[in-house]
């Protein structure tokens, strides 16, 4: 930090002004921090257990909760010491589908494309099933004319091994019924 390259000491042939000359104005040098008021402290340590509680917990929430308690905070007030005390609600936040690398997007092939009959297009999609303890994931391929199911698999890894398995079902011939 600039600060500390500046000596205070009387005895230097350099002045602090000109110490100060290396991009540090003096008033930044003599600048003693104030820090927060008691009353916002212990503000702080409230709404930082709160959010123990309730980790969803926004600044309205966290306005409300200190009505209850007596406490009268603007808006404003719980947002900068929230921002102060670093606590931050858990929920979803803004731009999280951004694009990644552009080496990673591919083009949209079936744009424009008229789909009029079955088996010409067939969508795959692998989605996972909340159990008891922990999760099973359905793969699934279906016509995207007929809307017919063409294979489904369960698995309880998300490893690619099963999910091929589907495709291997859903391309393998299927024998034509007998009468």
């Amino acid at each position: 930090m600039k600060k500390e390259l500046i000596s205070q000491q009387k005895d230097l042939s350099l002045s602090i002004r000109n110490q100060c000359e290396l991009n540090l104005s003096r008033s930044s040098l003599y600048y003693k921090p104030i820090g927060e008021k008691p009353e916002n402290l212990e503000i702080m340590q409230i709404m930082d257990k709160h959010i123990l509680e309730e980790p969803t917990a926004g600044v309205l929430t966290m306005q409300s909760m200190l009505e209850d308690k007596d406490i009268k905070a603007s808006y404003e007030r719980v947002r900068r010491l929230m921002r102060k005390a670093n606590i931050r609600p858990i929920y979803p936040r803004r731009h999280l589908t951004v694009l990644g690398e552009k080496k990673y997007v591919h083009p949209y092939l079936l744009k424009g494309l008229k789909i009029e009959r079955a088996n010409q297009v067939w969508e795959i999609d692998i989605t996972y099933i909340p159990m008891h303890k922990g999760f099973m994931y359905l793969t699934a391929i279906i016509d995207v004319y007929s809307r017919a199911i063409m294979a489904w698999g369960l698995s309880n890894t998300l490893d690619a091994q099963a999910s091929l398995e589907v495709v291997k079902h859903a391309i393998k011939p299927k024998a034509s019924p007998r009468y």
